[in-house]
């Protein structure tokens, strides 16, 4: 089992910016990429982005060149640095891990929310 939890959320101002981080715990070495999701009131749950094990990166159009995910292997430690915040940026954030060979995120954090005020 791999436990993960957020931490970082919180209110800041159009423009402004937050680093969320996701701190993993237990059975690391079965991990293989690990990625930031968000899920909006009313909306359904999206990819924000995605670090893989070669620390190959994904990013979902809508916050390229404005958000970045990075991964500190010897802190087992992913982060999401975010600059430029909108309104529409306003979510739950929630750190997610996949195995090694898997498609889909096998483990979730608890989520932190993240509000951008106008």
């Amino acid at each position: 089992q791999v436990q993960l939890v957020e931490s970082g959320g919180g209110l800041v101002q159009a423009g402004g910016s937050l680093r969320l981080s996701c701190a993993a715990s237990g059975n690391i070495f079965s991990i293989s990429a690990m990625g930031w999701h968000r899920q909006a009131p009313g909306k359904r749950r999206e990819l924000v982005a995605v670090v893989n094990a070669n620390n190959s990166t994904v990013y979902a159009d809508f916050v390229k060149g404005r958000f970045t995910i990075s991964r500190d292997n010897a802190e087992n430690t992913v982060y999401l640095q975010m600059n430029s915040l909108k309104p529409e940026d306003t979510a739950v954030y929630y750190c997610a891990a996949r195995k090694m060979l898997r498609t889909i995120y096998d483990y979730w954090g608890q989520g932190t929310q993240v509000t951008v005020s106008s």
